[in-house]
């Protein structure tokens, strides 16, 4: 271990996908199974699904593909064009994207646990600890945070606390990967934390926000931890 130090990552977008997010993930995948809509159309009603996912019994130990098939369920109900879409396609092709790219980061996080302690901040479902073990990456983590559990959401500062004090390290001795520059990287920097925000570079950076460092693909981040 480097100095006590640790590193958060958001899952959501991070770990398991470059810099986008579930909603239009889920549009892609929409569009290649046959569905018609706009993304913002679409994106009202998928956002519809995340307190209904998050209520179903047996979402605590739901992996990521048990999760994405629940929530296509509730989706394809609220859709105008649910009843011709192809649902184990839209399945297939979110849970195995998000597992190829988990896989590809995985040997990069074994890498890095030998230097600093690893935690997951998540705005999530109650389910974070079986989605990280569907995908193989439960083991690398000393602490999760899910919000569902923990009782709040990112930006709130307290689950970046939880996080810190379970890993037993101050803010100043850590950095927050994520995605979502609104609830990881500005509250992550109020805190004192060092930065990575992932993103595609067409992505405008947002007024104020000064992330320590930007990459488009987590597997950039490792020359910039020291």
């Amino acid at each position: 271990m480097t100095n006590g130090r640790a590193l958060l990552f958001d899952f959501g977008g991070t770990l398991d996908d470059d810099g986008i997010h579930w909603p239009l993930r889920f549009h892609i995948a929409y569009q290649a199974a046959g569905g018609s809509l706009g993304r913002r159309e679409f994106e009202a009603l998928f956002n519809t699904t995340d307190k209904d996912l998050s209520a179903l019994p047996g979402i605590a130990s739901m992996g990521l593909k048990a999760a994405i098939a629940a929530q296509t369920a509730l989706l394809v109900e609220r859709l105008p064009d649910g009843a011709r879409i192809d649902v184990v396609k839209i399945i297939g092709k979110l849970y195995a994207d998000a597992l190829a790219t988990a896989t590809r980061n995985k040997p990069m996080l074994e890498r890095l646990k030998q230097r600093f302690k690893l935690g997951v901040v998540s705005n999530f479902t109650g389910n974070l600890e079986p989605c990280l073990r569907d995908v193989g990456l439960l083991p690398l983590f000393d602490a999760l945070a899910d919000s569902a559990l923990v009782g709040t959401e990112k930006p709130d500062p307290v689950i970046f606390n939880v996080a810190l004090k379970d890993l037993g390290v101050a803010a100043a001795d850590a950095w927050m990967i994520g995605d979502n520059p609104e609830a990881d990287i500005r509250p992550a920097t109020g805190l004192g934390m060092r930065t990575i925000w992932l993103a595609p570079l067409r992505r405008p950076l947002p007024q104020g926000l000064a992330p320590t460092h930007r990459v488009e693909r987590l597997t950039e981040i490792e020359p910039y931890l020291g």
